[in-house]
């Protein structure tokens, strides 16, 4: 009876010890963040900056540690990384080329259709969006800016309406880095830093635009600037070096031709274009041009008076004929299939999404063993020391011109910009350093713009010419407005900012992208075919809404006392209107569900009988697994721990 009586003493005490644990507990579930539904759990010190570069710590044997057999391993160990990382660089290249060509078999021709909206594109928000989509269809700033140079020099387009248009296409390049810096979604503060490296350059884009658009519709600056400098020197057209296409023109040109003036004859408004395959069947052709007898309707139809002659009930006159003989069929691999430019477009773009993303992980994992100890203490150094004082406003500079440098050698700041994605990711580069270079690749592509632009024909070099100095003056405007001055390096402080919420939700990197990228621009499309003033009726109050929330959310940082109480916060609102995590709640439970969807079907393929079972028992498991929120663990493992507590003071009373 003794020993029945002291449990039951102890059983008050007991449960207050466990109140007391119960309430600690909920503490510690309520403070637990919410992560998205792909993040992995990782412990992180509060009073560590997530920005500063990490330690790349060498787990190897020292060298000096080595034998003789020892050190000639490692030597042919790290030759052979090399080779590799070059090799897998190589085709990172030829793969972002072929998802170019394989974006222009997709949306190519609409692309091309888009741009003979010539009403549309009076309108310079129109204009705007119209480069940004057609970018975004095509996958390069270069085609979409060789079209606009088509149209201006057939006359369908002027100049002043081709500068918005320009603008646009530099944001839609934008956005290649950013969907690789997707794939190192894997881990959190890598992800962090590499999707803050990748849209600094978004977000300098559109500043830029936001400032330099109502300017050159106010002022015409661009405009006016571009037609000085044309006018003020003589040049003579000459022909646009080939860097890198030398050496990945073999391999993407077995892959795939495309014939890029059915695009631009699309645009121009050429009927015959449009039933035209872009694979190129035929790579040599020969063109003979014979003075020959025509028959024409009347006298007015002749050449010349000279040279027009009747013949009973026919008029003829001489006329050139030109004749376009086949001599040599293209030798890519898609020369003789009989697939559609949509089919073809499919198969090169998964396959090309594949190989990429292959690559980059794969570069990414070199670049992780590779980067150890003293040589990326070393590297680190170099790409990311400031001069000494005073001269340490020097660097920065330095940085834009090694951009610029490297994005002509490469002819791409695509690929400039997403190489050093992965960089910024794994912490070999800063951002403070990333946001220079991205800088100097803007350059570095309107100077390989400039130079094509000079190998233009004669009756097209002006425009051309014209139209890549616009481009040229258009970023370096906004170098000036968005880098000099450290306050003014905005760009930045908003990267980190997006940093940190793709971090903790890992589900808004796409969501941004989607609105960023496609909504956004097909909205305010939408709205400019509907008219000015629908756009404005429409647009106009969103945009003061955007300001004024803007300005309190500054205010609420800055000098919160100077707002109502009402609006020192935004508790006011419901939650899910001010905070991502009931929004975060909702994806993991969506994707949860499709998860256990997705294992029911296969069971049910598998298995019917088992069916019912499976399904039973992957709606009573908790989300979490996919979910991945340790809040959510926690309160599990604290509800089966109240459980068994209660148990066993059931027992006790017995």
């Amino acid at each position: 009876m003794d020993s029945l009586r002291l449990p039951q003493q102890m059983a008050p005490e007991n449960k207050e010890d466990h109140n007391e644990d119960q309430e600690n507990k909920n503490k510690e579930v309520q403070a637990s963040p919410a992560h998205s539904t792909v993040a992995l759990v990782e412990e992180e010190s509060e009073d560590a900056d997530p920005w500063d570069l990490p330690e790349l710590k060498d787990t190897g044997v020292p060298w000096s540690a080595l034998d003789s057999r020892g050190k000639v391993m490692r030597v042919l160990v790290s030759v052979a990384k090399l080779v590799l990382l070059l090799g897998f660089l190589y085709m990172f290249i030829c793969s972002l080329d072929i998802l170019s060509s394989a974006f222009q078999l997709v949306g190519g021709k609409a692309a091309g259709d888009i741009f003979q909206e010539n009403s549309v594109l009076a309108n310079p928000l129109a204009g705007l969006v119209i480069g940004v989509l057609v970018t975004l269809l095509v996958q390069s700033s270069s085609t979409s800016s060789s079209i606009v140079v088509s149209m201006v020099s057939s006359g369908l387009l002027t100049v002043q309406l081709a500068v918005p248009i320009i603008m646009g296409t530099n944001i839609g390049t934008s956005v290649t880095n950013t969907l690789v810096a997707m794939t190192q979604a894997g881990e959190r503060s890598t992800f962090r830093r590499a999707f803050a490296g990748a849209t600094v350059h978004d977000f300098f884009n559109w500043l830029s635009v936001l400032v330099l658009l109502p300017l050159e519709v106010a002022t015409g600056y661009l405009y006016v600037v571009t037609e000085l400098i044309i006018d003020s020197f003589n040049i003579q057209s000459g022909e646009a070096p080939e860097l890198l296409n030398v050496i990945t023109d073999p391999l993407t040109e077995s892959i795939i031709v495309l014939d890029e003036s059915v695009l631009t004859g699309i645009a121009t408004g050429d009927p015959l274009a449009r039933n035209k395959s872009l694979i190129k069947r035929w790579c040599q052709t020969f063109t003979n041009t014979t003075l020959m007898n025509v028959t024409v309707p009347g006298p007015e139809n002749c050449t010349s008076p000279s040279l027009c002659w009747d013949d009973g009930n026919y008029t003829f006159t001489l006329k050139n004929i030109s004749e376009t003989y086949n001599v040599q069929k293209c030798k890519h691999i898609f020369v003789d299939v009989n697939l559609s430019d949509l089919a073809v477009g499919l198969i090169l773009l998964a396959l090309s999404l594949l190989v990429l993303c292959s690559c980059l992980i794969l570069i990414v994992k070199l670049l992780n063993s590779m980067l150890k100890g003293q040589v990326a203490g070393v590297i680190k150094t170099i790409l990311n020391t400031d001069f000494p004082f005073p001269f340490g406003w020097i660097t920065g500079y330095i940085a834009i011109i090694v951009g610029a440098g490297m994005t002509f050698i490469v002819q791409s700041s695509s690929v400039f910009t997403s190489a050093i994605t992965p960089l910024v990711g794994i912490g070999v580069i800063s951002i403070e350093r990333a946001y220079p270079l991205s800088l100097g690749s803007n350059i570095g592509t309107t100077t390989t713009a400039i130079l094509a632009a000079m190998a233009s024909p004669g009756d097209s070099l002006a425009n051309a010419l014209q139209i890549a100095l616009v481009h040229f003056l258009f970023n370096i405007s906004g170098i000036i407005l968005w880098y000099p001055i450290p306050f003014t390096r905005i760009p930045i402080r908003l990267a980190k900012g997006l940093g940190n919420i793709t971090a903790s939700y890992r589900w808004f990197a796409a969501v941004y992208i989607i609105c960023c990228f496609f909504v956004f621009p097909l909205f305010v499309f939408s709205l400019s075919l509907a008219g000015w003033k629908v756009l404005v009726g429409v647009g106009a109050p969103i945009l003061v809404m955007l300001i004024i929330i803007i300005v309190i959310n500054v205010v609420q940082k800055r000098k919160p006392g100077c707002l109502p109480a009402i609006l020192q916060s935004w508790d006011f609102l419901p939650l899910w209107a001010h905070s991502l995590a009931p929004w975060d709640k909702v994806v993991g439970v969506f994707i949860a569900k499709c998860c256990c969807c997705c294992k029911c079907c296969q069971i049910a393929a598998d298995d019917p009988e088992h069916k019912d079972k499976e399904c039973v028992e992957e709606d009573q498991k908790t989300h979490t697994e996919v979910y991945d929120n340790p809040a959510m663990s926690a309160e599990k493992e604290v509800e089966n721990e109240i459980k068994i507590e209660l148990q066993i003071l059931k027992m006790t009373r017995l």
